[in-house]
């Protein structure tokens, strides 16, 4: 089955994202709805739902296409992702007035203070997400496509 080996790829990386992102709106749904919380869900998860499974796949593409010539093997290319996605989706928010940044911390909608301390802690724990997602999940969607 050597036909179409991208698609494969890009199906493959949109395979995780599309399963977890409706879990996890159905999480702050959930919050929303039982603890009466002011979270704006549908500013928060729209644009991702939609973003995410999209680079995910076009980042497997890629993997797929560097992997003869760099042999970097697929979970320290998945970690990278957040490297790019979180700095551009800070960017966004804070370009739509979404995130505003302090000197001690970012506030998300006005609403949500998070300190420094705590944002750092969360970026190396979605590294290391990110890294077992890619190695253990998209490794394995990777070769029952019969393209790893």
């Amino acid at each position: 089955m050597n036909t179409h080996p991208y698609l494969r790829a890009y199906l493959a990386g949109v395979f995780v994202p599309t399963l977890v992102l409706p879990l996890i709106l159905i999480g702050f749904i959930t919050v929303r709805l039982m603890y009466q919380a002011p979270v704006p869900v549908e500013q928060m998860l729209i644009f991702p739902m939609a973003a995410v499974p999209l680079l995910w796949g076009l980042w497997n593409m890629l993997w797929l296409w560097s992997a003869p010539r760099t042999h970097i093997p697929i979970g320290l290319h998945g970690a990278v992702l957040p490297l790019l996605l979180m700095p551009m989706g800070a960017t966004l928010a804070s370009c739509l007035g979404v995130l505003a940044i302090g000197s001690h911390g970012v506030v998300w909608f006005r609403l949500c203070f998070l300190p420094y301390t705590l944002i750092a802690p969360m970026f190396l724990a979605a590294l290391a997400g990110y890294y077992l997602a890619w190695k253990y999940l998209v490794g394995f969607l990777n070769r029952v496509m019969g393209i790893a």
